[in-house]
């Protein structure tokens, strides 16, 4: 197999031998990666599966004859996921503004929000309104 997909096959092998899959339930690597189950799989791996999947479709594409498929570098999506190192333009972090959330944040409707703006608005221009007197 060419190099470009050597890299997300060996995490996907490691991915499903530490799965519950393979450790807990005793099935084979192949049998965990078929239809009845891969939704025990975890997320992580049936992302590599995926990834996998696209990487040897991409060896065939002929779009890509020419360049060739481009290799997956999975070090630097790894430390993406701990929110290092990972780049998207001009050497700063693609994820450097997002702040971490525990999930229990309570989000505020649209309406609400648009509500709120008008409404200062509306004190901005009686605040206006009563300097002008």
């Amino acid at each position: 197999m060419p190099s470009s997909c050597k890299e997300i096959r060996k995490a996907l092998a490691e991915c499903l031998q530490e799965s519950e899959c393979v450790m807990v339930q005793r099935h084979k690597a192949s049998d965990c990666l078929r239809e009845p189950l891969v939704d025990t799989l975890p997320v992580k791996c049936r992302q590599l599966k995926k990834g996998f999947g696209e990487c040897k479709r991409g060896m065939i594409d002929m779009r890509k004859r020419f360049r060739g498929n481009q290799p997956v570098a999975l070090k630097a999506l790894q430390e993406a996921d701990k929110g290092e190192g990972y780049q998207l333009y001009a050497g700063k972090s693609a994820f450097q503004s997002v702040r971490p959330t525990d999930g229990k944040e309570e989000v505020k409707d649209w309406r609400e929000v648009e509500n709120e703006q008008y409404r200062a608005q509306l004190a901005r221009e009686e605040l206006k309104r009563l300097n002008k007197k």
